[in-house]
């Protein structure tokens, strides 16, 4: 991304716009930032100190200005091996030490073909619902593996029903209020192209994007909810 875009671009209120540089760009993307515009980390761990060469904690990232952190990526979780019990731990201490979580689920190709997709991000989900108390600083990312970065995307009614199905999980499983407040948000190659059909479900609240958020189309995905 050209230096500038985001700051020479006139992001609107609304919707929230979050951005995840890498950890070392942190500061400095924060600084370059209007306030208007959030900043969050890719990754944190689960406790405060210790041994843990290469982690960052939730307090480092918060002592550079920035006050979200993705949690539980796909990549962290089918590349480095995290598993659902580790994310949800690394959820709750990063809630508990005053950040704000983008917390994501999501299911593997034969996952799906096996009709297993509502089994995989339930499991997933309560995983997380287990360390979390305040859910007003939770936003829930549905991420389809297999929609990642490989040019297929789920069509916005297979988004839909697993959005519908995950904030039914929340009404039944944590409370009506939670079900019907917490967003939960969709990423698989979201692009300018497809964003308006998927913003049109009712159990869309936003996007997760990935490769699509470096060219200057993004600020149409931005808009889409418009």
């Amino acid at each position: 991304m050209e230096e500038g875009y985001l700051t020479n671009t006139l992001i609107p209120l609304s919707p929230e716009v979050v951005v995840a540089p890498p950890a070392i760009y942190l500061s400095y993307v924060r600084d370059k930032l209007p306030a208007t515009v959030g900043v969050a980390a890719q990754n944190c761990y689960k406790v405060e100190k210790g041994a843990f060469t290469g982690e960052i904690s939730p307090q480092m990232i918060l002592d550079v200005g920035v006050q979200w952190v993705i949690l539980g990526h796909s990549e962290r979780r089918n590349v480095f091996g995290e598993s659902s019990e580790l994310v949800g731990e690394k959820v709750g201490f990063a809630l508990t030490s005053g950040l704000q979580v983008i917390a994501c689920i999501g299911e593997q190709l034969e996952e799906r073909e096996a009709g297993n997709t509502n089994s995989v991000v339930a499991a997933q989900l309560k995983a997380i619902a287990d360390h979390v108390q305040d859910w007003s600083k939770v936003v829930i990312a549905y991420e389809p593996v297999w929609a990642i970065g490989t040019g297929r995307v789920a069509t916005p009614q297979q988004a839909q029903e697993v959005h519908s199905y995950l904030r039914k999980w929340l009404s039944d499983n944590v409370s009506n209020t939670v079900g019907a407040q917490t967003r939960i948000i969709y990423g698989g190659s979201v692009k300018g192209e497809n964003c308006r059909e998927l913003a049109d479900e009712p159990d869309i609240d936003g996007f997760l994007v990935g490769g699509a958020s470096l060219k200057t189309g993004f600020i149409n995905i931005v808009n889409a909810k418009e």
